[in-house]
């Protein structure tokens, strides 16, 4: 059974999704038989690092509402979080493109680390407060979940592993996704969003029922 699943490190649902998902694995008797697939996904390709704004003030920007509006919204994805088992510090985050974080999963993916990688980066961005764009952050990063220091070198100093995101992006689009996270079963079913374990369990079940 293969699950594959989209998803971008910044999207805050993204990583409630994960968990939730995980939480049906644990209730899953065959859940040693499910393949995890991880796919890029940018919600904001043109995002760009460095810039010293708060997430509350990036969303103010980008979505046209004032800054306390954005705090407020933020506070409530923290809630949703914490409901997950996740604690959130959007006070910490740091604004930057995903994009290198994406091809260090991609790496990662290579060496069958891709769930080790996008944990990682998730925990970095949204309860850390790290710089995932920031190249010697990716490294240690990528070291701490047992890649070669010398390949992570390798993978930062040039482009590589950038087709493997944008074939993920690609398909993506092809198929209809225009949001994430956006989890599909067996290229069978699927289920978009962050929903509540119950749901993920169906989705199993089904695949189950379908062997």
């Amino acid at each position: 059974m293969k699950v594959e699943i989209w998803s971008d490190v910044m999207c805050p649902f993204c990583y409630i999704g994960k968990r939730n998902f995980e939480k049906a694995l644990t209730r899953f008797r065959e859940a040693g038989e499910v393949k995890i697939e991880w796919h890029s996904f940018q919600l904001d390709p043109e995002m760009k690092s460095g810039t010293g704004k708060s997430v509350y003030e990036y969303l103010a920007e980008r979505k046209g509402m004032t800054y306390g509006q954005s705090v407020a919204m933020h506070a409530q994805v923290v809630d949703a979080a914490k409901a997950a088992g996740l604690d959130y510090r959007f006070d910490l985050a740091k604004v930057a493109n995903s994009f290198d974080a994406h091809r260090l999963v991609q790496l990662a993916k290579k060496h069958g680390l891709g769930d080790e990688a996008e944990e990682a980066l998730f925990k970095a961005y949204f309860t850390e407060g790290r710089d995932i764009s920031d190249h010697p952050t990716l490294s240690e990063i990528g070291e701490a979940i047992g890649l070669d220091k010398e390949e992570l070198g390798d993978l930062l100093a040039t482009n590589r592993m950038a087709d493997e995101v944008m074939n993920d992006i690609g398909e993506a689009s092809a198929i209809g996704i225009r949001g994430v996270p956006f989890f599909v079963f067996n290229r069978k079913y699927a289920v978009s969003g962050a929903q509540p374990p119950e749901v993920f369990l169906g989705a199993l079940e089904k695949l189950k029922a379908d062997r």
